[in-house]
């Protein structure tokens, strides 16, 4: 909206971020296969990705109010934190005069709309060495705060070979004169709040559905250099051969989730 309007009540607007973030991996041996999986449970687990979310709910300007966190066995971790647009204080109340007392520096679950979100998919190919972690974030709000502010933070938080970024705005909002608003703000395109930098060093391409209020973006990393995708071996004591077929197998690991399709035919020739 060209203007901020005056509403009646409280901003009832939804703003979604949604992502699928992707490492792909090549490791020879199935325990290789193991140890990358491993290393990259570890890696992001319960602890750190609660510190992402944090970062991500303080830079749009968001107030934590409650942490659920869990490490999975075998593998994987989830984190969930319920967010308010402003800070919520408890009140107890004053038996003696039935009136509430604000208690400061307390903890407040299930009081709120927003959340964050994160989940985390280590997997691996059953025969070609290949391993791919996934991680799925939801950042959700209500009132003027906007996801979208944290969307460059988490782009360069996690090594994402494969980004799919979705956005939606559910539900509207009313002025003091009856009159419905379905958006807030104005936006062509996720890659409008994504940083040059960030941008540059991905493939893009959008899906957007401008009366639905539905925006889409998926990002594939442009760079592809052979020993980044490596685990516990090098490039240069590989064969030219195994060269070839492991790029094969990586790329078309690669296009096939940017594409969302199998690229693979019968033959095991790679058609993007």
């Amino acid at each position: 909206m060209a203007k901020k309007y005056k509403l009646y009540g409280f901003n009832n607007l939804t703003k979604t971020l949604s992502f699928n973030i992707y490492d792909i991996c090549y490791a020879k041996s199935n325990e290789d296969k193991a140890k990358y999986i491993d290393y990259i449970d570890e890696h992001y687990n319960s602890e750190r990705l609660t510190k992402i979310l944090s970062d991500v709910t303080h830079i749009i300007g968001a107030n934590i109010l409650n942490v659920a966190k869990q490490d999975y066995d075998p593998k994987g971790a989830s984190v969930t934190l319920l967010i308010s647009e402003e800070q919520i204080p408890i009140y107890a109340v004053d038996t003696s005069c039935n009136r509430g007392i604000i208690v400061p520096n307390s903890v407040v679950g299930h009081l709120d709309k927003s959340h964050v979100t994160v989940h985390t998919y280590p997997e691996s190919h059953p025969f070609d060495g290949i391993s791919t972690f996934r991680v799925d974030i939801d950042v959700s709000t209500c009132g003027e705060i906007s996801p979208l502010k944290a969307l460059n933070y988490l782009i360069e938080s996690f090594e994402s070979d494969i980004i799919n970024v979705d956005y939606r705005v559910r539900g509207f909002t009313r002025d003091t004169n009856g009159h419905k608003h379905f958006i807030d703000h104005k936006i062509k395109s996720i890659q409008s709040y994504i940083s040059e930098q960030n941008k540059n060093r991905y493939i893009m391409k959008d899906v957007n559905l401008f009366k639905e209020k539905i925006f889409h973006t998926k990002m594939l990393l442009k760079d592809f250099t052979l020993d980044n995708y490596l685990f516990a071996i090098a490039e240069q004591d590989l064969l030219e051969e195994e060269k070839a077929r492991i790029t094969q197998c990586l790329k078309s690991e690669m296009y096939e989730i940017f594409y969302g399709k199998n690229l693979i035919n019968p033959k095991g020739v790679l058609h993007e």
